[in-house]
């Protein structure tokens, strides 16, 4: 299986991210990345540059996912209420490299496959976009950390 291998950082100090076309490590070990600004493109250096894999991989929507993308997905769950009810929730999960694979990583919950996720509810064979579990990218843990924490609240 032959899929995309690619990059992209997040400037610590700029604040902004960057698609990566080099990465090169000194005789120190520091870790020089080429990232791409629409100009003549800048250098980040070690701890300045996160840096995110692309999983080969593509949400509903059909924008890349990269490691540290944050994936929303809705759920239903029954209220025991007088008289019991169905309501919707919402929470955020981080994609990660682990153990060899990408995965989604739910606070609480674990890590799941992120292909197995995308293939089981349906954004890999054409299941309607209606769904019950719709998974999307809200954002990322460095521009976006507040959407974990709210999970948490």
């Amino acid at each position: 299986m032959k899929r995309e291998i690619k990059f992209r950082a997040y400037s610590s100090h700029n604040h902004k991210i960057y698609s990566v076309s080099n990465i090169e490590w000194d005789i120190d070990g520091r870790i020089w990345v080429t990232a791409d600004d629409g100009k003549n493109g800048i250098e980040l250096i070690d701890e300045e540059a996160h840096l995110m894999q692309y999983t080969g991989l593509n949400d509903k929507n059909g924008r890349k996912i990269y490691e540290g993308d944050l994936f929303e997905h809705r759920f239903g769950y029954v209220v025991f209420d007088d008289p019991p009810h169905d309501e919707m929730g919402t929470e955020c999960g981080v994609v990660v490299l682990e153990d060899g694979q990408f995965g989604v990583k739910i606070p609480g919950l674990g890590v799941y496959n992120l292909y197995g996720l995308l293939l089981r509810e349906g954004h890999l064979d054409n299941m309607s976009k209606d769904d019950l579990f719709v998974m999307k990218i809200a954002g990322n843990i460095y521009e976006n950390p507040e959407l974990l924490e709210a999970d948490h609240e």
